[in-house]
């Protein structure tokens, strides 16, 4: 056995005892425990973690802890100037993917929406997402914290809000996702992408009002459903006008 002692910054407070929150503990640990094994066995999901300092300099995850070792971590909204410091990485490199679980159904429409393949089923297993998560590449967005904590899990975000256009929110500013948005060019209900149609190949699909006002409309190959710009789509354009701090939308379509 080793003693190490941790502080942790912040929101990753929230995920502590109330006894643990904003104090130095020093808590024994196994031979060869790595910093990600602690923090995790003291309950908070690595993956909330940005930065890791052991002894005042910065660490990743898989350093063994030694005798007396004093360990740091702060989430990603720390107020720190951690630019010199190596910061853990939060998200994959490339086109961002992401898997929700059971419970984030309306965050994940929400997601499609805004352009984003995101996974969704309200039948999906843990071990499914884990699985998704590493052949895929794809972050896990779950009010879990024990799947964060799962081996597979490297890239993931516990969902704070509990409506989904707060959360939509609240995922948009961890990733920075408003430059990356392609709005409405994903069906909402199969994550496909949609393509353009002619009206006339529509036409036995669509409600008598819907034929008499609109002119322009998207399909998904997947289910069929056919998309144009009425209420509805006003509605959720609004929706991610305010999650895109009111960047302009282009071309998008509605699913009545």
């Amino acid at each position: 056995m080793v003693h190490a002692t941790f502080r942790f910054y912040d929101g990753l407070n929230d995920f502590l005892a109330r006894a643990q929150r904003g104090v130095d503990a020093t808590v024994p640990c196994a031979r060869d425990a790595t910093t990600k094994h602690m923090i995790e066995a003291l309950g908070v999901p690595h993956t909330e973690v940005e930065l890791i300092l052991v002894n005042g300099a910065s660490s990743g995850l898989e350093r063994i802890l030694e005798e007396g070792d004093r360990v740091a971590m702060y989430p990603r909204f720390a107020r720190l100037d951690v630019a010199p410091l190596a910061r853990l990485p939060q998200q994959p490199p490339g086109r961002l993917r992401f898997v929700a679980d059971a419970h984030l159904g309306g965050l994940a429409r929400l997601l499609r929406m805004a352009g984003f393949d995101t996974i969704y089923r309200n039948t999906i297993a843990d071990g499914q997402i884990e699985e998704l998560a590493v052949i895929e590449t794809r972050i896990v967005l779950t009010r879990d914290r024990e799947l964060l904590k799962r081996r597979g899990v490297e890239f993931g975000c516990y969902v704070r809000a509990l409506h989904a256009q707060e959360q939509l929110h609240e995922v948009f500013d961890r990733y920075r996702l408003a430059e990356r948005a392609r709005p409405f060019t994903l069906c909402l209900h199969c994550n496909a992408p949609l393509r353009s149609v002619a009206k006339a190949e529509v036409l036995d699909r669509l409600p008598p009002a819907v034929c008499a006002s609109q002119e322009i409309f998207t399909t998904c190959d997947c289910c069929g459903r056919v998309f144009w710009k009425g209420s509805h789509w006003k509605r959720m354009a609004a929706m991610l006008d305010a999650a895109m701090d009111d960047d302009q939308l282009s071309a998008p379509e509605e699913d009545n």
